[in-house]
């Protein structure tokens, strides 16, 4: 998730084991100790642009690098704070305030290396968005509580609720596969594979991504609280063949292995863009979840065989895409 949500859970972990002489410090090493792993970010490369995508919520985010994350933080805290207390407290803060950042990380569905080096797949859970501000804010008031009042208990009672939203994502993930999945056997689709997940900020419109007969079919699904689900029918791309591609490229060229790259990061939901053959994008994510227009994608030159896909990221979000977007989370009808 963003930087502040994973800062203001470590803090609030951290709060939850410290006393009340201690708790702000606490406050700050759990804070930043849960910022930690995201350092990732760094691991860059001019000449290959593919790393960062790689490496991003990789080791740092395991489950059995929590230890040693821990560890560096500490390290890196004791400076400022150790005429304040000693190291073991400091490293127990430090541990508590890394502990959950892979966890809520892969909570989302980027995709985090959990399990490394035990497995190198991507996990994600896909039960909230990367940015959720109702989730941010439960963290935000519990952790400015605790620190005011120098009481855990505001800490427990604020991952208490944290958790109870975690669940109603869980809970409306199940209601929108429902209906994909209804909605695909209506189509008279045999579903291979089928991604539901949260559009941005929110647990009320997922977008849904399955695929049929080589072909992935997009739609948005509004599953409201308290009404019935909206289904608004999306779009459809010819799925990406591989095999078929590479034919024109020497199976050990820097391309070649791009493009594999690629398609595992976004776990085999790829596409060429149809106004563009050489644009190889990541089908799960796009502005409008009925859209097959991506966040992101590789540009590739075929005639380079031995020089490396571009990554490029699309920000530009025209405003008839944002009143759109807003027009289906609020359930409206589309013009």
């Amino acid at each position: 998730m963003d930087l502040l949500t994973q800062g203001l859970l470590g803090a609030s972990l951290a709060q939850t084991r410290a006393h009340a002489h201690e708790a702000r410090l606490a406050t700050g090493v759990g804070f930043l100790a849960g910022l930690i792993a995201d350092a990732d970010i760094l691991i860059q490369s001019t000449n290959d642009p593919l790393l960062n995508i790689e490496f991003h919520r990789h080791f740092t985010h395991s489950l059995f690098f929590v230890p040693l994350g821990a560890c560096i933080a500490a390290i890196l805290l004791w400076p400022f704070v150790r005429k304040h207390m000693a190291f073991s407290r400091l490293y127990l803060f430090a541990l508590l305030g890394y502990s959950l950042s892979g966890v809520l990380d892969a909570l989302t569905s980027y995709g985090t290396h959990l399990l490394w080096p035990l497995s190198e797949t991507r996990l994600a859970f896909n039960i909230i968005s990367v940015i959720d501000p109702v989730f941010t804010l439960v963290l935000l008031i519990a952790t400015a509580y605790a620190f005011k009042h120098r009481a855990a208990r505001f800490a427990g009672f604020g991952l208490a609720i944290a958790s109870l939203y975690l669940l109603l994502g869980w809970t409306q993930l199940q209601r929108a596969e429902t209906e994909a999945l209804a909605l695909a056997q209506a189509r008279g689709h045999d579903v291979e594979r089928l991604l539901v997940k949260p559009t941005l900020a929110n647990l009320l419109l997922w977008r849904s991504v399955y695929e049929s007969n080589d072909r992935f079919y997009v739609d948005a699904i509004r599953v409201g609280l308290l009404s019935e689900p909206k289904i608004y029918p999306g779009e459809s791309i010819e799925k990406f063949n591989l095999a078929q591609y590479s034919r024109q490229l020497p199976e050990t060229s820097v391309l070649a292995d791009d493009i594999a790259r690629f398609t595992t990061f976004s776990d085999g939901f790829v596409a060429l863009q149809q106004e563009n053959h050489d644009l190889l994008v990541d089908i799960r994510y796009s502005s409008l979840p009925t859209s097959t227009a991506p966040l992101w994608a590789i540009a590739m030159d075929p005639a380079l065989p031995q020089q490396h896909a571009r990554f490029q990221v699309f920000r530009d979000i025209p405003k008839a895409v944002r009143e759109q977007f807003l027009a289906m989370l609020w359930g409206h009808k589309l013009n």
